[in-house]
């Protein structure tokens, strides 16, 4: 139970990465806000886990949005111990100069500036508390790009220096700031990066993992609870890969 006691929001919690770090985290004891564009999905989530989990619906590329969120887990929680900034999204793979400029937006929009405005709404609280941890799901994609896939690449990139930046900043008020890594994985958002799922493409992709096999949501549950966990209390600004070697 290395989580009993703590408090904690997930975003893009309903579904991929973000459920098995949801799971993980009420395994090990803690109260979880699963928050998630698909409210419905969130809600279903939160029902079958019971009253370790809370369901919200959000936008975190709106501040709007993400200030409720926020708001709704600290009224609930009355605390907010750790910010999971889970939620992202991609591009389908496409030579960079044909990307729209829409595709761009949207992407950078919820991949990077959602990690702005929810440091923005939750960093203040957790500065009065002198203590929080704040994880920041990024990519292999920013430390070794895959062609055609630039925009997203880059915007996970910005994520890893985001984390460090925070980190160093946040460290003197007893913030830790970490990101994870994760090669693709069996998730939503496995066909974009593919292009299309076929077999040939999956065999493609897997010879570029030494461990051969793709991430899975309880890989990065495991990885998370460890980050965002006391156990981790003197690690901060670290991009832990989670990838089975590719990145070697």
């Amino acid at each position: 139970m290395r989580l009993q006691g703590k408090t904690a929001i997930i975003t893009g919690g309903a579904s991929g990465f973000g459920a098995g770090i949801v799971q993980k985290f009420i395994t090990e004891g803690a109260r979880v806000m699963i928050a998630d564009i698909n409210g419905e999905a969130a809600a279903d989530m939160a029902s079958d886990i019971g009253d370790q989990a809370i369901a919200h619906t959000a936008d975190v590329s709106n501040s709007t949005s993400v200030q409720a969120m926020a708001d709704a887990a600290l009224t609930h929680f009355g605390h907010v111990d750790i910010l999971v900034n889970n939620a992202g999204v991609t591009h389908l793979p496409t030579p960079l100069d044909e990307i729209s400029e829409e595709d761009f937006d949207r992407v950078f929009n919820i991949n990077a500036k959602s990690v702005y405005l929810t440091a923005r709404a939750l960093v203040p609280h957790m500065k009065q508390r002198e203590i929080g941890a704040i994880l920041n799901v990024a990519s292999t994609a920013g430390v070794s790009p895959r062609p055609n896939l630039s925009w997203y690449n880059a915007s996970k990139g910005w994520m890893i220096t985001a984390t460090r930046a925070m980190a160093v900043e946040l460290a003197p008020k007893g913030i830790r700031v970490n990101a994870l890594n994760p090669v693709a994985g069996e998730t939503p958002l496995l066909k974009s990066f593919m292009g299309e799922d076929t077999p040939e493409i999956r065999a493609k992709f897997l010879s570029t993992i030494p461990l051969g096999r793709f991430s899975q949501p309880e890989d990065l549950g495991n990885a998370a609870c460890f980050l965002c966990s006391d156990e981790a209390s003197m690690i901060t600004g670290v991009a832990m890969e989670v990838d089975g070697g590719r990145c070697i």
